[in-house]
């Protein structure tokens, strides 16, 4: 008998894993498909040939095993194997893109052109914590197939780690669950992003993974046993009402179960749902919905089921195609336990999610998928986001609930949950977002602050005069509109820093002073501010007076003179709109005073004036963040200042407020300043993060008693935790 030499056994081997390939791939239906599919494998076996992995594989293994995952979990098919095996090689230079197009044409080149320029962004940043990220997502929107082949990339590689150093598995891990888990998850890949978030686990908390990877092995016979037990009546009466189906028992993840353990605060012991029983009919699509709910009855008349823990996603699909009826029942021995009721093909998209429906609808991408990559890409190009941000948008929006809405034509719209009439608009178009007035709600007027309904029929008033503003910010809650009003209030906000640049050079040029670097830096530091347009916006809306900017930058030339000697002599009362509002301790004539809008006194406020040349005395909080360097510096410009007992006017306050963000909170505090007849709300701009909420709240009131009140009354709002006047409101 002849020996069989290693290399003759991994010959073998690898051809007889491609014909196993081959059978599995659903879309390979002619002899031209297998000869393109057979072209890519043998030049894959000729770039590799010889070439050997780490732990001393052929090469080959890699390029087959990354095709197989493509095939087997996620569902693709010819196209897709084919830009597995090539990429690697045009990434070498074995082979030019031309090449590629002229052997398989347009589309795989596309996607082959997309993965190779993912790796070399892995080349020049693998931790994904610079610029390059958003680079890297956007070659993945060219194409989902590109983010597809990729996630069986790092599956594969996360799955060949464990001879690895340390290192590079904790990196390979953290960089799987910063993107590749969450991306599973949007694109409905639960096998995948299972399988994804128990080897990262393995590597990033191997104590807590390996622990209770022995538990779930300990405690296997018994659950064994008792599912055995719990599915007997249900295989009794299934087969009596001639139900075809199979039934699965499905343990949940050992990444889930730890997640639950923190989120409820258990021992693995007390989490009940450790498995779930899955129930998969055979069924024609027209009869498969009717046939779920059936055995639903029929589960439902066995065990008790937990109202509160239906899930129907039958008649409403997820977003990412997500079909199933899921219910919780009281099973044995008191325990609860999940049933989920599918058919073959739902069980098929939930597993592998939008590719089944390539395999189901020809290969062709789902309008919902084409949706979502392009509200992936009007995230990805938005220059206002840090990457910080862009993470949380993007993980916010896969993780989100979403609503069902009607156009006025009975045209279905889905919404993230907590949606507002606005949201709805911009969702519509952008357009119809800017020029947003209101509209209404199942033919009732509403703002376009109404937050939308499952169900509801909504319509969109427009005006040609209407623009965006950025409290809109504070409101809508989905990712297109958040970037487009920002887009469109940062443009208004760069013309109006143009025409404050225009107009400081101008008065520079009178002042006879030189609009230079060095001055220029010498008013961002004493403003604080870290960007030039942010001055020159300030200037252009007239927070900060050009005869102070003047000050500033000419402090350092200034001398005392006889002029600003203060003189003891009577009190003076200034008049101001008609009325006795304060009294300055100076008898200076023909000085008029303003109200300084660094600090915005409020009448009741402790105060002093503050002599500015060409704009008569200034008045300041005795808080105000320049108070110490304005009493420190310029004594002799310090006078004493005091408010009437008589005089009433109108005053900017500006409210800082956080708490825990709870549904409906901005409605709460809108609701509450409009019910106090005296209050006027100019701005409120909230911001949420992990559960809590950060508000500024722009308010004119009458006096510091009106602004306490107001402030007491804010702090009785369930979920608020803190409301405090801001001390400087520049």
């Amino acid at each position: 008998m002849v020996a069989i030499t290693q290399q003759e056994e991994e010959t073998r081997h690898i051809l007889s894993r491609y014909k196993k390939l081959l059978k599995s791939c659903k879309n390979i239906i002619s002899r031209d498909d297998i000869k393109l599919v057979r072209k890519a494998f043998d030049l894959s076996l000729l770039d590799h040939d010889g070439e050997r992995r780490t732990n001393g594989e052929p090469a080959t293994y890699k390029t087959l095993g990354i095709a197989e995952i493509v095939v087997d979990e996620l569902g693709l098919g010819r196209t897709s194997v084919i830009c597995s095996m090539l990429y690697d090689i045009v990434q070498k230079k074995g082979i030019s893109v031309d090449e590629v197009n002229t052997m398989f044409g347009p589309k795989v080149t596309q996607i082959i052109e997309g993965l190779v320029k993912v790796t070399e962004i892995y080349k020049l940043n693998p931790t994904l914590h610079t610029e390059n990220f958003r680079k890297l997502l956007l070659s993945f929107a060219d194409d989902v197939r590109v983010v597809l082949i990729i996630l069986a990339d790092r599956l594969f590689q996360l799955r060949s780690a464990e001879n690895k150093s340390s290192e590079i598995q904790i990196s390979l891990a953290k960089e799987i669950n910063f993107l590749y888990i969450p991306l599973a998850h949007r694109l409905g890949m639960y096998q995948v992003k299972s399988s994804m978030e128990d080897l990262a686990l393995r590597y990033l908390e191997p104590e807590i993974y390996f622990e209770l990877e022995k538990k779930l092995k300990d405690t296997e016979e018994d659950r064994a046993v008792y599912i055995k037990n719990f599915v007997a009546p249900i295989r009794e009466e299934l087969d009596r009402l001639g139900i075809k189906y199979s039934i699965k028992a499905r343990t949940k993840s050992i990444a889930s179960i730890l997640h639950k353990m923190k989120k409820q605060q258990v021992e693995f012991e007390e989490v009940y749902d450790i498995f779930a029983i899955r129930i998969i009919i055979e069924a024609p699509e027209k009869r498969e919905k009717s046939e779920c709910w059936q055995v639903y009855s029929a589960v439902s008349d066995l065990y008790r089921p937990n109202p509160k823990r239906m899930r129907d996603w039958i008649t409403i699909p997820k977003t990412n195609g997500y079909e199933s009826l899921h219910t919780t029942v009281m099973g044995l021995q008191n325990r609860w336990v999940e049933v989920q009721i599918r058919s073959e093909r739902m069980n098929n998209i939930a597993e592998n999610g939008f590719a089944a429906h390539w395999r189901y609808k020809g290969d062709k991408g789902d309008g919902g998928l084409d949706n979502w990559l392009q509200d992936v890409r009007e995230v990805l190009e938005s220059e206002e986001n840090s990457n910080i941000d862009l993470i949380d948008h993007f993980k916010a929006d896969l993780y989100s609930k979403e609503i069902y809405v009607f156009t006025p034509k009975g045209d279905l719209k889905q919404l993230k949950s907590g949606s507002t009439l606005l949201d709805f608009a911009y969702s519509i178009h952008s357009d119809l977002g800017d020029k947003c007035i209101g509209g209404t709600v199942n033919q009732r007027n509403v703002s376009i602050r109404q937050v939308l309904n499952n169900g509801d029929r909504v319509s969109i008033t427009t005006s040609n005069s209407q623009k965006p503003k950025s409290d809109w910010l504070a409101f809508v809650v989905t990712t297109k509109a958040k970037n487009k009003i920002r887009q469109t209030v940062n443009e208004e906000k760069v013309k109006e820093a143009e025409i404050g640049k225009e107009t400081l050079m101008r008065r520079m040029k009178n002042w006879k002073i030189e609009f230079s670097d060095v001055n220029i830096r010498k008013l961002l530091s004493h403003y604080k501010y870290k960007l030039a347009s942010e001055l020159y916006y300030n200037i252009a809306i007239e927070t900060h007076d050009l005869s102070e900017i003047k000050d500033v930058i000419t402090y350092e030339k200034e001398v005392v003179t006889e002029a600003f000697v203060p003189k003891k002599e009577t009190p003076k009362t200034i008049e101001h709109a008609g009325e006795d509002v304060l009294i300055i301790d100076e008898n200076i004539a023909n000085v008029d005073y303003t109200l300084s809008k660094c600090c915005n006194p409020i009448f009741g406020d402790d105060i002093f004036g503050f002599i500015s040349i060409g704009k008569g005395i200034r008045i300041h909080r005795v808080s105000c963040p320049n108070a110490n360097e304005m009493m420190t510096r310029y004594p002799y410009r310090v006078v004493k200042s005091t408010w009437s007992a008589k005089g009433s006017a109108s005053y900017q306050a500006v409210i800082h407020i956080t708490g825990e963000d709870e549904l409906g909170m901005v409605n709460n505090i809108t609701e509450l300043i409009s019910k106090d007849l005296r209050v006027k709300m100019r701005a409120i701009q909230v911001e949420t993060n992990a559960g809590s909420f950060e508000g500024r709240l722009t308010v004119v009131v009458s006096n510091i008693d009106h602004l306490n009140n107001l402030i007491a009354k804010l702090k009785l709002i369930k979920g608020v935790s803190k409301v405090s006047r801001y001390d400087n409101v520049v």
